[in-house]
């Protein structure tokens, strides 16, 4: 029966045709290619339109203007309210009246009719050929973009997808946006057919690259947006942020893509979220129950910059969530954010929203697409009159939901409300509700148009050359293959009516930058966007951003001062950061600065020493000017030893010249006169070159002191060994048979004088020669001071010097030992044992104590030493032969020794 019913209308058709060619055949100017087109059509679509296929749910938001060329445009200008379509039964019809408008949109609607006007007012773009367009909104995303998409490739107002026929309209190139998902729908069904396409959202993700290659994007690279943004916060400091995202696939994106940009420079997310998807019906509850928990999370968060990288119809669920789920609980400093809008987002709202508060958005910080007012812009939206705008499908949603009022042939007795009279002026409203101002999105929806007009441009220019004339109608058929057009689109470059460069790079991508808002908001629901930077996607990365925010506005919380998002507060001066386990870097303990460095700014990862000549402050915060010094002889510890040096040398000298007066005594003539006056004299400069040691280095003074000390010491340290060595040997003479007497005599003491001086004075030579002693200053053993100093030049040498002396005193303190007990009245063994040991005592001493001192105390330990040891030998050998000579000089008589 159904077949029958098929063959029958099928015979009908081809008898009307039949008849049609045979009375009334189409006119000669119809080429042949027409009327096969109608024939095909009328013998393909009866037997589809009889066996009752379903048509799509209809499109009722159109606006069309009739044109040689056609632009088609898919832009998202309704707030679609159903439950989740599924596509497990049909969508019915009835949801179709369940929508809410977005007052912005609509002017993306009005960039693409203004481009549209402007284009056919200058003939020198397409000269006699005139440009329409056809632009659309969709619904369900998925399901009406891609219905759309077929739309566009049918005959007008019959939805027979991949065929048309005897269409006086040529859709030339199509517009999307500004969501991504429409974006990628879009692409989907029309890169099949290679079919031009400009989209004006973010970039979407495209499925293959083939996609990609019809596409183009008024929109940049989001990396470049993401690095805009980095910059920002680290210019600002903003370290503790927070992430928003649409979509949970955008926000894995920025996971596994950008975040390891963002924590290379420090910053880190105390959260990363998603937006609750809008959900109606019986869905609505768990869209609720998933909001309340984002809320609390973003809300209890010490975080204040957070980052809302979604789209532009995300600010109607955000503003929504922020006023319906506000909760007193939560104390109001931690609800007050500093929003940080990517380029994606637009100001947008539906009715219900018309009550909401904005002052969220007082002090937040938005990029958009780099845009100019354009002028007659306004002028043109200011014209526009539902009553007289028949094509407009959007313009009475729009006036009715822009100034709340019905038209009268909507309203009856039961729903009278205001009366729209199509008189109102949009100048009247509050932006909040539409801006006349041309936005970022509508600009490039601007340029889009001009871009597709220069690539026709350029393609029919291509094609002159081949023929001369081209009318309209030869027009028409020579651009039915609008996939030529890509090669033209690749290659545009122009400038628009506001004197800007328009042109795609090698990706397809518009190179435009963005601009940096910072947004006022006032109580009558209006807003101000001020423009405080920009970013230049092709400028160095140190001038990627360029910004001027002294005058920013923040909210109004923070008393105009600028917010710190930051985990915790921030390091003081003189400490640095230290991590804690199991936290994120930014958040920390602060540790102050160790000795000898600083902290001179907040907030620092680690302290810093300061310069060599400075020195830290007490609150290591600052550095000073470290103090030179070095042991003068007008401060009193300089003052103390010089009087004790000069003291002992005259007291040196004093028994000096009694022991010359006294010189024929016995008690002066035992022990070898000779030695004796060299002793004393050698301990007298010992005193008296204590006084190299203080002072101002220089060159003098540092070659001299080390080497005289030495050299003196070795003298005085050589007449003692002599003293001892000969007391010694006079007794092993007297013993029988001794073969020692040749040894006994003044040519053993200077011997053993001369050679010991020659030894040292050697070693003095050879270090002089090598490596001498020069002026130097210490800039780190004190940390507030520069310690000027003699440097030893070789270590070795020095140490080799005074290993020298240990080895003398070692030998003198044993021989000394040995003799302490030889009977004799003038015996002086036993006071050289002891002054051996005073001098062995202070010596020892001296050596830990001289590594352990620091600064100018080196010198005066040194000298004490000199002084200490130098007056050892001198008390303890000369003292009681001074006391016998002076006091007791009945004891200094030869019968006295006799009798010993």
């Amino acid at each position: 029966m159904t077949n029958t019913i098929i063959l029958s209308v099928f015979t009908a058709h081809v008898t009307i045709c039949v008849v049609w060619l045979a009375i009334s055949p189409p006119f000669p100017d119809s080429d042949m290619h027409s009327i096969v087109e109608e024939i095909v059509l009328e013998l393909l679509i009866s037997p589809v339109y009889n066996c009752k296929l379903s048509s799509p749910l209809p499109i009722v938001h159109k606006y069309y203007q009739p044109g040689d060329l056609i632009i088609a445009a898919i832009i998202y200008q309704v707030f679609f309210l159903s439950n989740e379509i599924t596509f497990e039964s049909f969508p019915s019809r009835e949801v179709l009246d369940q929508y809410l408008f977005l007052t912005h949109n609509y002017q993306h609607a009005l960039a693409l009719a203004f481009a549209v006007k402007e284009i056919n007012e200058h003939f020198d773009i397409l000269p006699n050929v005139s440009l329409g367009f056809h632009i659309a909104t969709n619904y369900l995303e998925e399901y009406t973009t891609s219905l759309l998409a077929m739309e566009f490739l049918s005959t007008k107002d019959k939805f027979i997808p991949n065929y048309k026929c005897n269409d006086q309209t040529n859709t030339v190139a199509v517009i999307g946006g500004p969501q991504t998902k429409t974006c990628l729908n879009m692409a989907t069904s029309l890169c099949n057919y290679k079919f031009p396409q400009i989209t004006y959202g973010s970039a979407p993700l495209m499925n293959n690259d083939q996609e990609g290659i019809f596409v183009k994007w008024m929109f940049p690279d989001e990396i470049h947006q993401l690095k805009g943004v980095l910059h920002l916060l680290l210019h600002f400091g903003w370290t503790w942020v927070g992430l928003i995202s649409l979509f949970e696939e955008d926000r894995e994106r920025f996971v596994q893509k950008s975040l390891s940009m963002f924590s290379e420079k420090g910053i880190c997310f105390d959260f990363i979220e998603c937006l609750p998807q809008m959900m109606y019906g019986s869905a609505a509850a768990e869209m609720v129950e998933k909001a309340d928990k984002i809320y609390s999370v973003i809300m209890e968060s010490t975080v204040i910059a957070v980052i809302f990288n979604a789209e532009i119809t995300s600010i109607v669920t955000l503003r929504m969530m922020l006023s319906v789920l506000d909760s007193d609980d939560i104390p109001k400093e931690r609800k007050t954010k500093v929003w940080i809008m990517t380029a994606q987002m637009e100001f947008t709202a539906i009715l219900m929203q018309r009550p909401l508060p904005i002052d969220f958005l007082h002090g937040a910080i938005s990029f958009a697409l780099h845009s100019k007012e354009l002028r007659g812009f306004q002028h043109f939206t200011q014209k526009k009159n539902p009553n007289f705008e028949k094509d407009d499908g959007f313009i009475r949603d729009f006036w009715k939901d822009a100034f709340e009022c019905s038209f009268s042939s909507d309203v009856t007795d039961e729903n009278a409300e205001r009366i729209c009279t199509g008189e109102e002026k949009l100048e009247t409203l509050p932006n909040s509700v539409f801006e006349t101002t041309m936005g970022g999105h509508s600009y490039s929806i601007y340029n889009a148009v001009y871009s597709v007009a220069h690539a026709l441009k350029a393609m029919l220019s291509s094609k002159l050359k081949w023929s001369r004339k081209m009318n309209k109608r030869s027009s028409k058929y020579f651009f039915q293959s609008p996939w030529q057009l890509h090669h033209f689109l690749k290659q545009v470059s122009f400038n628009n009516s506001a004197g800007e460069q328009v042109s795609f790079d090698s990706n397809g991508e518009l190179e435009t930058g963005f601009d940096v808002f910072n947004w006022v908001t006032f109580p009558n629901m209006s807003f101000l966007k001020v423009q405080i930077g920009k970013i230049d996607p092709m400028a160095p990365p140190e001038k990627l951003l360029t910004i001027s925010a002294k005058d920013a506005v923040w909210p109004l919380i923070f008393n105009q001062t600028l917010p710190l998002s930051i985990c915790n507060g921030k390091c003081p001066l003189g400490y640095s950061k230290v991590k804690i386990e199991g936290k994120l870097s930014c958040c920390y303990d602060c540790r102050q600065c160790p000795e000898g460095k600083i902290a001179d700014q907040m907030d620092l990862d680690v302290c810093f020493p300061c310069q060599e000549d400075q020195h830290p402050n007490k609150g290591r915060d600052n550095c000073l000017p470290k103090t030179v010094t070095y042991l003068t002889f007008q401060e009193p510890l300089g003052m103390s030893l010089v009087m004790i040096a000069v003291s002992f040398s005259v007291i040196s000298a004093v028994v000096l010249g009694i022991f010359i007066k006294h010189q024929d005594t016995p008690i002066v003539k035992a022990n070898n006169r000779n030695l004796t006056y060299t002793l004393l004299l050698a301990l007298l400069l010992s005193f008296l070159c204590t006084l190299l040691f203080i002072g101002q280095p220089d060159q003098v003074k540092c070659l001299l002191r080390q080497s005289t000390f030495g050299i003196t010491f070795s003298i005085a340290l050589s007449c003692i060994l002599g003293k001892t060595t000969i007391v010694v040997l006079a007794f092993m003479v007297t013993k029988p048979g001794s073969k020692m007497r040749k040894w006994v005599g003044r040519k053993m003491a200077n011997t053993i004088v001369l050679s010991v001086f020659m030894a040292q004075f050697t070693i003095c030579v050879v270090w002089l020669a090598i490596s001498p002693p020069f002026p130097d200053s210490d800039m780190h053993s004190i940390v507030e001071e520069i310690v000027l100093e003699c440097n030893e030049g070789s270590t070795t040498m020095f140490y080799t010097m005074l290993g020298f002396m240990g080895f003398l005193t070692a030998v003198t303190f044993t021989v000394a030992f040995l003799a302490r007990n030889l009977p004799d009245s003038f015996n002086e063994a036993k006071f050289i044992t002891f002054s051996m040991l005073v001098f062995c005592s202070v010596w020892v001493s001296f050596v830990p104590t001289y590594l352990s001192t620091k600064g100018k105390y080196v010198v005066a330990v040194e000298i004490f030493s000199i002084l200490a040891s130098a007056a050892g030998l001198l008390g303890c050998i000369f003292s009681p032969k001074c006391y016998i000579i002076i006091l007791r000089p009945d004891l200094n008589t030869k019968e006295q020794l006799k009798k010993k």
